[in-house]
């Protein structure tokens, strides 16, 4: 067989797995009845061309690869889509039953308390006078008495159902009052807790940052890391240390086998202790989806590590993306899954001869060291860019700084979390040079992300992320000849060095002409309105005074003439101290309902500490400041019988006019309260829209359509709990002919009106970004 040959060989499993994966993604994304008819023209394919006899070839392995995992999608989206739990959703019915939990409780802060969110199988319903036992995902929102809930455990509960924006889940569980505990997680589950715990006591005399860290590095649980922490580790392109990944996998399994090597188990009895790891890695950090897919890519890596690796490797990642989407099709759509799949294809195809090229003048350890990082960070290279609006330029280097601590302190946080099942001391002691490792890891996601120029900032669209991906392309087909150059691999080592340290020149920020921020203020809106001379309208503050105070500094606010508070939720009250911070602010304005009481309680409180009077805003009401011109065209009424979320029906929504620019600002605005809004006011029409509650599913598709705007701004968090902005949402802006910007991708947004009148839009990305969390409302 000729190399030519063998490398086909190797790459056609690879293209089969990226053929399932557009066919998912195709699946998931049309209605059932498509999918299907798709799904029967490609079995008649297949039939008809064995029936004429025409030979089986790579066609046929991708017509049958894509007819098969279309059909798992369509068997998903059908099974979950249409549960008697769906259509109790839809009614929003009050519902008792039982439940099997899938994940670990996360706590989150919300609107009115913080809560508790997690995965849950449905086993039994009972709701509108009909009881029905099932097998139905859902997520489960409960208060804080549920925290203490364990993975695996059968439960009672009594609540009300309402409809998920995920199509991968039948419904969302609003639980009210505690659960009841019908059955346990069962013997196995219950050891792995206790390891858990233990990796957590073996550190636990230890600084707050290494002791947080070491349970990330070896079972995922980033819970305990300050925000600062793990906002620098995504600038140094540092978070999958944060997250269960198949390098956790690869160094525990990896360590296992060393040990029985030691232990002088030979041939299968390897095989078995590999799996054996596997398994009990996937106990260890959960067995979610993300845990899954972890564990087959660090079994890919596995494999790629063997005799004859990089062939045996290519062929094992398309046959594990193949397996994957035909469990789980929802991972086609997941971010996780494809940066996992980008870094294991970069390194078995780029790493290998980028390694040998480094190795003609390099220790071949040292070769291996650099080529594996940075073929991993180039085939992401992409995907980040499209997730977080930068390109990092000291992921490789941070990488590489942190590459030999990274092995010590996953192992030995498990070895020292295992002793202290037996000695808590001497757990301790095994545990001190695992904190050690994980003290120099965090310095050096420190030092990366606070250097002048750790990351630059590139636009999300298709065109940047078009250019940057033929870009990264025409790196892997010539980087190895440049790496085996001892001077030009230096020189321009050099070079990043100099653009990293020195900084460069910068737009100015605000852009000039400004009418509108949207502040990047998390999972909340904080939105600020230009008056001129240093002066402002302030819409909502969002859920952190800090990020509030921040934006307006950056914009340069000294003075505040009106504060509009739409409604009281958490994610667009909680700042306004940071609005007050050192500025003068006149008058405060809000929504007529009060609801809930405490966040009401809040701007009152803050307002009269200053000595600022606060009023309701009136139906109808127009308002002047300086070039602004507004009318309050909401909220029309202030009861919605049929509403989920009254005190969101009741936000303020107005309409802003300034230097020939309409402004549309709705609040958390849903369905019916948009509904009314479309039917009470007439030539509603707007250059930019300020999209409702965040960008979720619960829009008023005619609202959205006949307002003829330009441009959307989403005001919304990265990583939230509650998927915002929802796809459907985004389909319909983009079908509406709008253009979107996001402060999740974006960062800072302004809309800018330059002096001939042109409408346009100008983005701050920042060096860190504030922690992904879910405040404010599903």
């Amino acid at each position: 067989m000729t190399a030519a040959t063998t490398a086909r060989s190797d790459l056609r499993a690879p293209v089969i797995g990226a053929v399932a994966w557009a066919a998912a993604l195709v699946a998931l994304g049309l209605p059932a009845s498509v999918s299907g008819l798709a799904l029967g023209a490609g079995a008649a394919a297949v039939a008809i061309r064995r029936r004429r006899g025409l030979p089986s070839g790579t066609h046929i392995g991708w017509l049958v690869a894509a007819s098969a995992v279309a059909a798992s999608a369509l068997l998903h989206v059908e099974s979950v889509g249409t549960t008697p739990a769906t259509e109790l959703a839809r009614q929003g019915a009050a519902v008792h039953g039982e439940l099997l939990v899938r994940s670990d409780p996360v706590t989150g802060s919300g609107r009115r308390a913080p809560y508790v969110h997690f995965r849950a199988t449905l086993l039994e319903v009972s709701g509108r006078g009909r009881q029905t036992r099932l097998r139905a995902p859902v997520v489960v929102v409960a208060d804080t008495g549920w925290a203490g809930v364990r993975l695996d455990s059968r439960l009672r509960f009594a609540g009300r159902l309402a409809p998920a924006d995920s199509r991968d889940v039948a419904a969302l569980v609003i639980a009210r009052g505690p659960p009841e505990v019908l059955g346990g997680p069962g013997a196995l589950l219950t050891a792995v807790d206790r390891l858990r715990a233990g990796i957590r006591d073996g550190v636990a005399r230890q600084p707050a940052g290494p002791r947080a860290l070491v349970p990330a590095l070896v079972d995922g649980d980033d819970g305990g890391l300050g925000d600062d922490v793990a906002a620098d580790f995504r600038t140094a392109g540092l978070t999958h240390l944060l997250a269960v990944s198949g390098t956790n996998l690869t160094l525990i399994v990896g360590f296992l086998l060393i040990l029985a090597r030691w232990c002088k188990v030979r041939a299968r009895g390897l095989v078995v202790v590999g799996v054996l790891g596997v398994i009990g890695f996937v106990l260890l950090a959960r067995t979610e989806p993300s845990v899954l897919r972890a564990a087959v890519m660090g079994s890919v890596a596995l494999v790629g590590m063997g005799h004859h690796g990089r062939a045996r490797g290519t062929r094992a990642l398309g046959v594990a993306v193949l397996l994957l989407l035909l469990l789980d099709p929802w991972l086609a759509r997941s971010v996780g899954f494809a940066l996992s799949v980008s870094a294991t294809a970069g390194i078995l195809l780029l790493g290998p001869p980028w390694r040998d090229a480094l190795a003609r003048w390099l220790p071949r350890w040292v070769a291996e060291a650099v080529a594996v990082p940075l073929a991993a960070q180039l085939a992401c290279t992409p995907l980040v860019a499209a997730i977080s609006g930068q390109v990092s330029l000291v992921a490789v280097g941070a990488n590489l700084a942190v590459a030999w601590a990274v092995g010590p302190a996953t192992v030995l946080g498990l070895l020292g979390g295992g002793l202290t099942l037996l000695w808590v001391p001497l757990g301790q002691v095994v545990s001190t040079p695992a904190a050690w490792c994980a003290g120099w890891i965090i310095a050096v996601a420190q030092t990366s992300a606070g250097l002048p120029l750790a990351a630059l900032a590139w636009d999300p669209g298709w065109v940047s992320l078009a250019v940057l991906t033929l870009l990264c392309g025409a790196l892997a087909l010539t980087l190895a000849e440049a790496l085996s150059r001892r001077g030009v691999t230096l020189g321009t080592l050099g070079l990043l060095l100099v653009v990293m340290l020195v900084p460069l020149p910068t737009p100015g920020w605000p852009p000039a002409g400004w009418v509108m921020v949207a502040c990047d203020v998390g999972q909340g809106d904080g939105l600020v309105l230009n008056v001129g001379g240093g002066s402002a309208v302030v819409v909502d503050a969002g859920p952190d005074p800090d990020l509030m105070d921040r934006c307006l500094d950056r914009l340069g606010v000294r003075a505040v003439p009106l504060v509009v508070i739409s409604h009281f939720h958490a994610d667009h009250v909680d700042g306004l101290p940071g609005v007050f911070a050192g500025r003068r602010v006149g008058l405060v304005e809000t929504s007529p309902v009060p609801d809930p009481a405490g966040g009401a309680r809040l701007v009152r409180a803050v307002a009269q500490r200053a000595g600022v009077p606060v009023r309701t805003v009136a139906y109808g009401e127009t308002t002047t400041i300086g070039p602004l011109r507004w009318q309050v065209l909401g909220p029309v009424r202030t009861s919605y019988p049929d509403s989920d979320s009254p005190p969101n029906d009741a936000s303020v929504v107005m309409l802003v006019e300034v230097r020939g620019v309409r402004l549309l600002m709705m609040g958390d605005e849903e369905r019916p309260s948009q509904a009314d809004l479309r039917r009470t006011t007439t030539d509603l029409h707007a250059d930019v829209l300020k999209v409702a509650h965040h960008g979720s599913s619960k829009q008023d598709d005619d609202l959205v359509r006949g307002l003829g705007a330009r441009l959307a701004v989403i005001s919304v968090g990265v990583d939230n709990d509650y998927g915002h902005p929802a796809p459907s949402t985004l389909h319909l802006l983009g079908d509406a002919g709008m253009q979107v910007r996001r402060t999740d991708l974006d960062g800072d947004v302004a809309v800018v009106v330059d002096d001939r009148g042109r409408l346009r839009t100008a983005t701050r990305m920042p060096s860190v970004r504030p922690r992904p969390g879910g405040v404010g409302g599903p």
